[in-house]
């Protein structure tokens, strides 16, 4: 699978109230959850998110609490894939749970700016910069990881398998 977007980027330890801020926490419904996504962070966010672009971070993205409401605000708000340098292991889980593609990759992290029109096929890694003529290679998904991704998420996954 390919996608293509516009990039999004932000900085170090990103964490979990930045992409949603905590006053959010009662709700449970992603579209609402989505209208906040990085407004602490980028009151721009989502007026000029586009479905398919791209978060692009540096190191610790999603770090803080273990909540999804993280992921699933990012996934509503339409980004098809984040990608940073590195990412908090509860963030990491939590992403692939709900179908959030994310990708660890120092030199597309470093090379991406905001604004960039980024190019990213998950079966072979490769992210390309279409802005800039750049590209990058990230470790491909496994099959197991894709399916879960494909499938929405973990929950959408295990009822195919079970045929539920």
């Amino acid at each position: 699978m390919i996608i293509k977007g516009k990039a999004f980027k932000y900085g170090n330890n990103i964490d979990t109230d930045v992409i949603i801020p905590a006053r959010y926490l009662n709700v449970s419904d992603p579209a609402e959850l989505a209208k906040h996504c990085m407004e602490d962070i980028d009151s721009n966010f989502i007026k000029e998110v586009e479905t398919g672009d791209i978060i692009v971070g540096m190191k610790n993205f999603g770090c803080g609490s273990s909540r999804e409401h993280a992921p699933i605000a990012i996934k509503e708000a339409g980004i098809s894939c984040v990608i940073a340098e590195s990412f908090a292991r509860i963030f990491y889980r939590n992403a692939f749970n709900i179908g959030l593609p994310i990708l660890e990759c120092n030199e597309a992290a470093k090379g991406i700016d905001s604004k960039d029109i980024i190019e990213v096929d998950f079966e072979t890694g490769e992210i390309y910069n279409i802005t800039k003529d750049e590209k990058y290679k990230a470790q491909p998904f496994p099959n197991f990881i894709q399916k879960i991704i494909n499938s929405g998420g973990l929950v959408e996954y295990v009822k195919n398998e079970l045929g539920s």
